[in-house]
This record gives C-alpha cells, structure tokens and sequence, in this order.
C-alpha cells in the first residue's frame, strides 16, 4: 500500500473517531482504537495526566464525558498526519449539570499502530468554567 493510502486511510480514521465523539457513540469510538490502546487524558496527577489502557477503561472516560455534558462536542480544526503519527485540533465545547459553559482549544496525539488508533494523548487549554 502507498504512503497515500496510508495517510488518507488513516485521514478518514480520524474523521470517523470524531463523528463517532459527537455522535456520543461508543461503539463508533471504540472502533478506531487497538484493543490494547493507550490513552493519557487532559488532566490527572500524574505529569502525563490520567493514564487509560484497554478499551474498556477509555470507553468508560468517554461514557463519563457524554454523561456529564449531554452536549458535548469537538469541533475539529485541523488534522495533521506524520508517519505512524498525527494530531488533531478542536474546541471542545459543552454544559456542566450546574450549567457552566466550558469552550477550550485542545489537540490530541496520535500513534498508529496498523489500521487503527494504538495511543491517544489529549491537551487542553486550561480555561475556567463560564457562568451559565
């Protein structure tokens, strides 16, 4: 297969994964990731945040994302393919239950591994909460 197969296969994957994150579809996000996939959330304790691994522990961070901010988006800028490498970069929007209006820039790092989404690394602009 050609580097441009590659690189458009690879385009449409993360067209998909993003579609799927708006669509609140966990099926459609799971999908896109390696059974083993790796993910590092925005924040946590550790420096690299909130290390998630196997599909079953990120699908619940999404689940929990969806849950807590019905509308929730990601409304992609831009996606930049490298290699086995790519980033993505949004503004994810949603409302808090107390409804606090959160709107931040963000990018996530991607690492292919064959077809799909092996690790996923999210960062986030670190802006308070807008009042309702």
């Amino acid at each position: 297969m050609s580097e441009a197969t590659i690189e458009a296969e690879r385009h449409a994957l993360l067209e998909r994964l993003f579609a799927a994150f708006n669509r609140h579809d966990a099926d459609g996000v799971m999908a896109c990731f390696t059974p083993g996939v790796v993910f590092d959330t925005a924040a946590g304790l550790e420096a690299h945040g909130r290390r998630l691994t196997g599909q079953d522990a990120v699908r619940a961070a999404f689940v929990a994302v969806w849950t807590d901010m019905p509308d929730v988006a990601w409304t992609v800028s831009r996606h930049t393919l490298a290699g086995e490498r790519a980033t993505s970069e949004w503004l994810f929007t949603g409302t808090r239950a107390d409804g606090g209006r959160v709107a931040v820039e963000g990018v996530d790092l991607f690492v292919f591994e064959g077809g799909l989404i092996a690790r996923k690394s999210a960062f986030r602009k670190d802006r308070p909460v807008q009042a309702a």
